[in-house]
């Protein structure tokens, strides 16, 4: 890559700890990916490929720090269920067969495409493979965002419990027969599952010149052994990867911490030793005042998801109190099953809406600063990106988004970063930038055959569809177990109401 850029004087959210998302006009200089130069004005040299910034606002690309794009085959399926009935309908624990390469390939062009189309320049893509993530499968997913042009951590999600042992009272809850179903599927070994990523780790550190990276992806607490999730830590370590866990998304695993371990699942995974500054935890809703001072001391980041959270019901993460504290606040859109989009733009408005009906102090409520910067800098730093991408400044790679603010969102023309909050829906993107090379021109998709994609998914839809339908019916004779189940969780008593987002003390 030698293609050297000027963008010429346009509207900037920098980003950066001097302007942040106050928007200033500067020139942008790139060279071989990497901005070389910002200031006011910048003199054209003989090289350069001047990009006018006349009625553009630039700014750096959004960081999806949370997304599963597993679930892009199931967008707009379900509905009106907890995250734990859920999950047996989007990732269906009974009868599932792989997934082909083929098929995986296709799914994460989607996600990059949708993506890409959002001004979304970098995923931390959690991708979970039932019953078993296999290399050929690893491989298609990289090779996909290879092509595509985004920058992404990509896991190999596991879980090394069996599946009736995530849960507190539903061995009780199942009848003989279902019990024997669930304890006859295939769980991963601990040990297999490390020797595979030690192996993906070496194999693709400096895939895509290191645009695209393996991540680890523990689970959950209560889905993964402690030895592997000590192994993975170790694995995490040496090759500076992130950790990346679901944590304390919903009652039922406040409830489970309490049952399974006699203490929050913060405290159970500080007790490990496995908090630190490369985990980030998906979600972390249902926290006390005292874990929110483990992450903060620990130095761990928080992924929050507020689209997903408000679907499934799983209450309001504890916004204010992990900025006062100091926790690093990444924001993702989950999958687009439990969310039904990738676009960043309305996890953003999300995160800055939600949080406003949790108390009257309307001086507590989130700024556009805050919420920009969580979608940027902040999932930049949650995805060990920190002094790549997040922000305009110079020696960092050139992720950038253009936005034609002539658009019906940015008229009139009032604060730039108030339009792209609470207006901006990913119609006005003109062009994308990922590592110094343009990937969206005119909001077209320019590294994909975008139509041949979506073409062969529709083709593709009915015979997914009847693979869908069957999985769903298997799978559906678990819920009675998981409505028993659910009853015994929520009969029983948390340290915190995070349904209403305030966190005092719920006695029910």
């Amino acid at each position: 890559m030698s293609e050297t850029y000027l963008i010429d004087r346009a509207t900037v959210l920098t980003m950066d700890g001097a302007t942040g998302a106050t928007p200033v006009e500067r020139s942008i200089r790139v060279h071989d990916g990497e901005i070389v130069a910002v200031a006011g004005a910048l003199d054209p040299q003989p090289d350069d490929v001047v990009l006018s910034g006349r009625d553009r606002l630039v700014v750096p690309g959004y960081v999806n720090a949370h997304t599963h794009s597993w679930e892009a085959l199931f967008r707009a399926r379900l509905d009106n269920l907890p995250l734990e009935h859920w999950m047996l309908l989007s990732y269906p624990v009974l009868g599932l067969a792989p997934l082909s390469p083929d098929l995986i390939r296709l799914r994460s062009q989607l996600v990059a495409i949708e993506s890409l189309r959002n001004g979304v320049t970098t995923l931390v893509d959690d991708v979970l493979e039932i019953p078993g993530q296999t290399e050929d499968q690893l491989a298609a997913v990289f090779e996909a965002y290879r092509d595509s042009g985004i920058r992404a951590n990509i896991s190999g999600h596991v879980m090394d419990r069996p599946f009736a042992d995530h849960f507190p009272f539903l061995a009780d809850a199942l009848d003989a027969d279902l019990r024997r179903q669930l304890d006859a599927v295939t769980v991963v070994r601990g040990d297999e599952y490390l020797d595979y990523a030690r192996g993906s780790a070496q194999r693709y550190a400096d895939y895509a010149g290191g645009r695209l990276r393996f991540m680890l992806g523990p689970s959950a607490p209560q889905r993964c052994s402690p030895d592997l999730l000590a192994g993975i830590d170790e694995i995490a370590a040496t090759y500076d990867l992130e950790f990346h866990i679901h944590v304390l998304e919903t009652r039922t695993q406040a409830v489970t911490g309490a049952e399974f371990y006699g203490k929050t699942m913060v405290e159970y995974l500080d007790a490990l030793g496995v908090l630190n500054e490369r985990v980030t935890m998906a979600h972390g809703i249902w926290v006390t005042d005292s874990d929110v001072e483990v992450l903060a001391d620990r130095r761990a980041s928080v992924s929050h998801n507020p689209i997903s959270n408000l679907k499934l019901g799983s209450g309001i993460a504890p916004w204010r109190k992990y900025l006062d504290a100091g926790v690093n606040l990444g924001i993702g859109t989950d999958g687009m099953s439990s969310s039904d989009t990738a676009r960043m733009s309305e996890a953003v408005k999300a995160a800055a809406l939600l949080h406003k009906v949790t108390g009257p102090d309307y001086r507590q409520w989130p700024t556009a600063q805050e919420v920009l910067t969580a979608g940027t800098l902040g999932g930049a730093r949650s995805a060990r990106l920190g002094d790549t991408v997040g922000s305009v400044e110079v020696g960092k790679r050139a992720d950038l988004v253009f936005y034609d603010m002539n658009s019906l969102a940015f008229t009139p023309r009032n604060k730039p970063e108030l339009h792209l909050v609470y207006s901006e829906n990913g119609s006005s993107i003109d062009t994308v930038m990922v590592d110094g090379r343009i990937v969206v021109r005119d909001g077209r998709v320019t590294s994909v055959d975008e139509r041949a994609v979506l073409d062969e998914l529709q083709a593709r839809g009915p015979e997914l569809r009847r693979w869908q339908d069957e999985l769903e019916t298997l799978n559906r004779a678990l819920l009675p177990a998981f409505d028993r189940q659910y009853a015994s969780v929520m009969a029983r008593q948390v340290a915190v109401d995070r349904y209403s987002g305030r966190g005092e003390c719920w006695l029910n």
